[in-house]
């Protein structure tokens, strides 16, 4: 059943005595409750710019939802990052509730829609106003954590040695050159559709399997079928030529599927150059030698900066990164290399570095910092070729880009590799020493 405006407004408030504010509504057992959220300004009309009418057996879009519950929660408007809002006159209060967490989209998995002209049902109020509210703070989390908790990505490095070969790794890379996080909100360029980020898609137990499809790597590529949804998110966007990564997370079953070049077929079937399965209840490694949906054939999704995790204001993880030039050889933990250069004068994939501990994060804002800390005690792991001391993250509308860009007062000079060797138990496993 679809909420009538009336109804949304006594969901919204208790009904105060009936005053004049519209013509319409006289007579209605709504009357005192759309009053009273006009008094408060939670509701404007429906027939601006007059707006002497409140049409009380009219549905409610999702836009005009989203209005009324940012006037009656008091959030801040902001720009939001879904693809069809257009000229909503609603954008900017989509925004608040995408900030606050209220709403992720309409179309799940991908969830890059808002659908700000569609009916609300009952059963999606009910879901905003439980996150609203934080009345589904009691639902349990999934019980997959992401790896081990003594796995080499969730161990800190703060007390590591610094690596023998750390001025030369960093100036390869580019003392200079200054971090980027290379994710936010929004699309780059302007009007594509290509988030800005890694975008991955969490899936349910029911999401069935489908072939995969391998073009270059099928013989280092763990075989399908994968569980990948028609519409999972795809990095760059589905015109995209770049890397084209698809990442799954399916914590009912503790399984990470990543796809590196990946297209959908019509047939609901997916094609990719290379891919991999990862236990997330395992530190168990790939077999040496081979790659994964990353060129160090580690897992791209552990070392990712989420929206969720910064705004909690901690990162317990390291954070993956490219350099634009590597040797042709990896070290512990990573598995695999595409580089070509000596090892002694290029970092190998799976070189591990710090910011270090006397770089002053005091003037960055909240979640510039926090990102920032977590680089000074878990580090970033060296996991692709590209730019130099690219971040990288998962798009959220959530980004505030401008505190994003303060990390670009980092520098190269600014981090030092450090030596992980002394950590390994074993060389087939991620499993850190205490």
């Amino acid at each position: 059943m679809r909420i009538l405006a009336a109804g949304l407004a006594s969901l919204l408030i208790a009904a105060l005595p009936p005053g004049g504010t519209f013509v319409d509504d006289d007579g209605s057992v709504h009357e005192g409750s759309i009053e009273a959220i006009a008094a408060e300004d939670i509701t404007r009309g429906c027939n601006p710019p007059v707006n002497d009418r409140f049409c009380p057996s009219d549905s409610v879009t999702r836009g005009q939802m989203a209005a009324f519950l940012v006037r009656a929660l008091g959030l801040v408007p902001v720009s939001a990052g879904f693809v069809d809002l257009g000229g909503s006159p609603f954008q900017r209060d989509i925004g608040a509730l995408a900030a606050a967490g209220i709403t992720r989209g309409c179309n799940p998995p991908v969830n890059d829609r808002f659908c700000p002209d569609s009916p609300v049902t009952r059963a999606e109020m009910a879901t905003f106003l439980a996150r609203a509210l934080e009345l589904d703070a009691a639902v349990p989390p999934p019980r997959c954590p992401t790896l081990p908790a003594d796995d080499i990505w969730n161990t800190l490095v703060s007390g590591l040695p610094v690596d023998a070969r750390s001025e030369t790794y960093v100036e390869a890379i580019g003392a200079s050159a200054t971090v980027h996080p290379d994710f936010g909100s929004g699309v780059w360029p302007p009007g594509s559709d290509s988030p800005i980020g890694i975008p991955y898609v969490e899936i349910d137990a029911a999401t069935p399997p489908v072939p995969i499809h391998f073009t270059a790597y099928g013989d280092e590529s763990d075989p399908g079928p994968y569980p990948v949804p028609a519409e999972a998110p795809i990095e760059g966007g589905a015109q995209a030529s770049g890397d084209r990564h698809v990442i799954v997370v399916d914590r009912h079953h503790c399984r990470l599927y990543e796809l590196f070049s990946a297209y959908p077929r019509p047939d609901g079937s997916w094609e990719a150059a290379s891919g991999a399965v990862f236990d997330l209840d395992s530190s168990a490694l790939r077999p040496d030698g081979w790659t994964s949906a990353d060129a160090a054939g580690l897992p791209i999704f552990p070392g990712l900066v989420t929206y969720d995790e910064v705004a909690s204001g901690r990162i317990d993880h390291a954070l993956r990164f490219t350099a634009p030039r590597t040797a042709d050889a990896h070290v512990w933990p990573a598995r695999h290399h595409a580089g070509s250069g000596s090892i002694t004068e290029l970092p190998p994939m799976g070189q591990r570095f710090r910011l270090r501990s006397d770089f002053d994060t005091t003037g960055l804002a909240p979640h510039a910092r926090v990102i920032a800390e977590a680089m000074k005690s878990y580090g970033i792991v060296l996991a692709d070729n590209g730019s130099s001391w690219y971040l990288s993250g998962a798009p959220d509308p959530r980004w505030d880009n401008d505190v994003l860009r303060q990390l670009k007062a980092i520098r190269g000079s600014d981090f030092e590799a450090v030596d992980t060797s002394g950590l390994m138990v074993e060389p087939d496993s991620g499993t850190a020493a205490p």
